[in-house]
């Protein structure tokens, strides 16, 4: 049993932490709402939702949230599922002129909701919203015929028949929407509203730009600049209500909404399907979507895959995570539960960059009453940061930098007529064995590091034994 010693420890977490992670990965605003079956346990608002006013963000302020949308996608088509008007196993073509993919092996509704199509990423999204960025690539995504037309036109892309192989298709919802519209009657975005929104009290949360653009507790989303600058930059998605036969172009990440509004949705995925006494989903649905249908080639805690809409960890720390992320490039989001404890979180932020996974299963941890240096995500940062650093060889001969990009650690090696700089590759997931490899010149080079109790650490490079001095 969860006690409430643990909630306060997390609330002093999140508060110690935010503000660090803010700046260390230059998130303008960032909000958080923390929840259990019942209601909500802490919320809390960090930094800007508009620099140039000096507005804060609050756990009410609206953000675009990306891929955290997929899941009410899924929802939606499992209520079509209840209802009998679709079953899982059709053949997506039966709704949307789908014409790509095996004659005798079709892809079905389930390979959709589970990224099993065999299709790999197309880059629909990349299209969309750069355009909505004004960053145009020439590639016509403005009606539901281009979008067909770019899809059909990609039958050579097609890597492996339909439920074998795992590829993050975001085209393939777009034709889940397509098939939402077309099964219920009305435009993608108005069914999950009324079907998901309103039941849930969402009132504020929406599809559409135009809402959104008039609502006074709203981001202004920012990209960062190779210098470290915020860019304001304009909301990415159209306005569905000026297009409603192409209203599902926003459903794989089109929603707008606040962590606050969120949690509705959180205790009602935590309770089974059921907030506030009324049913929006039932139980089993709900156990099919937070199941494995499709595995991920990379793990830390024993099975990780795909359910329908969700990300799904069968083993941390004994119990199931429920989770799944989303950008749009200049908003991004997270939600995730803890179904068996009945704990779900709800972050976002007005840019892209904040380690969502990593603080989320920290958060957890905590609530588990487990330490936060057991989480994967946390041991591996902090052995970056310890290896980071500059090192010396014997009386500062020969100079190299061990610094950390985009998540991944690289050597930098100096000299007086240049550097050149490789990635260091882990021998192990975790890095505990502190042995990596560099290519050089197309062979395969071992890189040691020693690190001793007081703090020193060496780094063994083919001949050389530097020493990190800073």
């Amino acid at each position: 049993m969860v006690m409430s010693c643990e909630i306060d420890k997390v609330k002093g977490y999140v508060e110690r932490e935010v503000p660090k992670l803010m700046k260390n990965f230059k998130v303008p605003g960032f909000s958080i709402s923390i929840v259990d079956k019942n209601g909500i346990l802490y919320r809390e608002g960090f930094g800007y939702r508009d620099l140039e006013k000096v507005l804060p963000a609050t756990p009410n302020t609206l953000y675009g949230l990306g891929s955290t949308t997929k899941s009410f996608v899924a929802l939606s088509i499992m209520q079509l599922v209840e209802a009998g008007k679709i079953s899982l196993d059709d053949p997506v073509s039966n709704y949307v002129p789908l014409k790509i993919g095996f004659k005798d092996k079709p892809i079905l509704i389930r390979h959709l909701l589970s990224h099993s199509s065999g299709i790999p990423d197309l880059g629909t999204s990349t299209i969309i919203l750069q355009s909505g960025m004004g960053f145009h690539m020439g590639i016509p995504m403005a009606s539901v015929n281009d979008f067909y037309r770019f899809v059909n036109g990609a039958q050579n892309e097609i890597v492996d028949e339909p439920g074998k192989r795992y590829f993050y298709l975001n085209a393939g919802y777009r034709m889940l929407g397509h098939i939402i519209q077309n099964v219920s009657g009305v435009p993608f975005h108005v069914y999950v509203t009324e079907s998901i929104l309103k039941p849930l009290k969402m009132f504020r949360s929406t599809f559409v730009k135009s809402v959104f653009e008039r609502d006074p507790d709203r981001i202004t989303p920012y990209r960062v600049d190779e210098s470290g600058r915020f860019i304001p930059t304009p909301y990415p998605y159209p306005n569905v209500e000026e297009n409603f036969e192409f209203s599902f172009i926003s459903a794989p990440g089109g929603l707008i909404s606040s962590v606050t509004e969120l949690s509705n949705y959180l205790m009602a995925n935590l309770n089974w399907g059921v907030f506030e006494d009324k049913r929006i989903i039932g139980k089993e649905s709900l156990e099919e979507m937070f199941k494995i249908h499709i595995e991920f080639p990379r793990r830390l805690y024993g099975r990780h895959g795909y359910g329908y809409g969700w990300s799904i960890i069968e083993g941390f720390f004994g119990t199931k995570l429920v989770s799944h992320g989303g950008s749009i490039l200049v908003s991004t989001s997270h939600l995730s539960l803890l179904p068996e404890y009945g704990f779900g979180i709800a972050m976002a932020s007005n840019s892209a960059g904040f380690p969502y996974d990593e603080f989320a299963q920290t958060l957890y941890a905590i609530i588990l009453g487990r330490d936060p240096e057991d989480v994967p995500y946390v041991k591996v940062r902090k052995k970056m940061n310890l290896l980071c650093g500059h090192y010396s060889t014997y009386m500062g001969v020969d100079n190299a930098e061990v610094v950390s990009r985009g998540g991944m650690l690289y050597l930098i090696q100096k000299g007086v007529f240049g550097s050149i700089t490789m990635p260091l590759i882990p021998e192990d997931d975790l890095m505990e064995s502190n042995r990596f490899y560099v290519y050089s010149n197309g062979v395969r080079m071992p890189v040691e590091f020693v690190i001793y109790s007081d703090g020193r650490v060496d780094m063994y490079i083919e001949r050389d034994r530097f020493h990190k001095v800073i």
